[in-house]
């Protein structure tokens, strides 16, 4: 028995795309380098998110005056993980933490991360790697801050608002997400990078 589709069946709301040579191609169509509203909508979160690794190396190397006081930036002798690390006051690594704080090597590390996974980020390259080290710092950070407890080590109330998610959780299941839709290839440097012989050898460089 034949079966007729109807002609006539809705396939739901889309957007349009938009090439890149301003013309409007119908919802549903393939077309080679088109600027999808989704594809800008990603690319989009990937620059601000860029910006939000980049500023805190900025601002945590020179001193603005906001996370950072004036006069305490790395480049002043503050260290960039004395602070957060040094104050940390619940969860099984406090100890550990504290043992970290103001060490070289942390400093430099942490520094170090938030100046590549910036630049990857704002650059629209090697977001596979950015988001492995993005999650690995978001991790430790969470880990830091242990919104489990309701409690601090002294009794105090720990102010947690989310026994789980919080923003640490949020930047890492965004930076994966940017990184498996390839978000560096609208508004980035994504698709030239993707073509360098060693990133063609080795997928994970991506």
């Amino acid at each position: 028995m034949a079966v007729h589709q109807s002609t006539h069946r809705s396939s739901g709301f889309r957007l349009p795309s938009f090439r890149r040579d301003g013309a409007v191609s119908a919802p549903g169509s393939v077309e080679a380098g088109a600027l999808t509203a989704r594809a800008c909508v990603f690319a989009s979160a990937r620059v601000l998110m860029g910006f939000v690794f980049l500023w805190a190396f900025l601002d945590k190397t020179f001193g603005f005056g906001y996370a950072t006081a004036s006069g305490k930036g790395w480049v002043d002798g503050g260290s960039p993980t004395e602070g957060f690390l040094g104050h940390v006051a619940v969860g099984p690594m406090e100890s550990t933490f504290h043992s970290w704080a103001g060490a070289a090597w942390a400093d430099w590390l942490f520094m170090l991360g938030l100046l590549g996974i910036g630049l990857a980020l704002t650059a629209g390259v090697a977001l596979r790697l950015a988001a492995l080290a993005g999650t690995v710092m978001m991790a430790l950070m969470w880990v830091a801050e242990w919104p489990p407890a309701k409690h601090l080590s002294d009794g105090s109330a720990s102010m947690s608002t989310n026994p789980f998610a919080d923003y640490h959780l949020v930047y890492a299941v965004v930076l994966i997400v940017l990184a498996a839709v390839s978000a560096g290839n609208v508004f980035g440097l994504g698709r030239w990078w993707a073509r360098l012989p060693v990133v063609r050898d080795y997928a994970w460089l991506r």
